[in-house]
């Protein structure tokens, strides 16, 4: 955000830099983050999880992430914008893409999202 303050003047889209900026700023940090795997059962709620379905919500961030896991790097990234209710233009003007190449990425990468959920519900 602050970033974003700095250049105010000159962004047209300041949600997609705030995106932009922070996805730059993710990817140096990443190699030193480990996901963990969700427990088994889990307690009484807590503050923490304080209903049944924020554990659901939390089971299905943590399934698609390991989904996305298995896509090539622009098709993650594509889809995982698109996840966040991005446009494909707007992932397009982000990303320095034609609207059709994004439109592309993403279909393939919700194909093979769909394969993999498939061969998951088969084990």
């Amino acid at each position: 955000m602050i970033e974003l303050l700095r250049r105010w003047d000159s962004v047209k889209h300041p949600r997609a830099y705030v995106y932009k900026a922070a996805g730059r700023m993710w990817a140096c940090r990443i190699g030193s983050v480990q996901m963990e795997a969700p427990v088994e059962e889990l307690p009484e709620p807590t503050s923490l999880v304080p209903s049944p379905d924020a554990l659901a919500e939390f089971e299905a961030r943590h399934d698609m992430l390991q989904i996305l896991k298995t896509l090539p790097p622009r098709q993650r990234q594509v889809l995982s914008l698109s996840l966040q209710s991005f446009t494909p233009a707007e992932i397009a003007e982000q990303l320095e893409l034609d609207p059709g190449t994004v439109r592309a990425h993403l279909m393939r990468a919700r194909r093979a999202a769909a394969v993999r959920i498939k061969q998951e519900e088969g084990q």
